[in-house]
């Protein structure tokens, strides 16, 4: 794997403004992506002391044993949620057979 890849992950991060990018790789990376990331610095979330890779690379075996990646986890969202939608009986409309005047029905 070559350095390269890190190096457009961190673009990526800057362009996007995100906190903390992940590259999945086969092979264990070399050093040169190592010192790559490393420059990338580090994630500290406001009113925590903490820090965190602002890029940090992880192998499938890892991830099978295991190994997860860094970020607070204080409340687990990653994504936006998107709003709830409204549930269809309250937008019930009446259907023309379902009158109460009609009672003479066929049965």
């Amino acid at each position: 794997m070559q350095s390269a890849y890190v190096r457009d992950l961190r673009g990526v991060i800057e362009r996007e403004e995100a906190q903390i990018a992940v590259l999945i790789s086969m092979e264990a990376p070399t050093k040169p992506m190592l010192k790559e990331a490393a420059e990338a610095g580090f994630y500290k979330p406001p009113g925590l002391e903490d820090r965190y890779p602002r890029i940090q690379i992880l192998t499938i075996e890892e991830l099978l044993a295991g190994k997860r990646v860094e970020y607070p986890r204080m409340l687990e969202v990653t994504f936006k949620k998107a709003p709830k939608a409204r549930l269809a009986a309250e937008k019930k409309t009446p259907l023309p057979f379902d009158s109460v005047e009609d009672d003479a029905g066929p049965f």
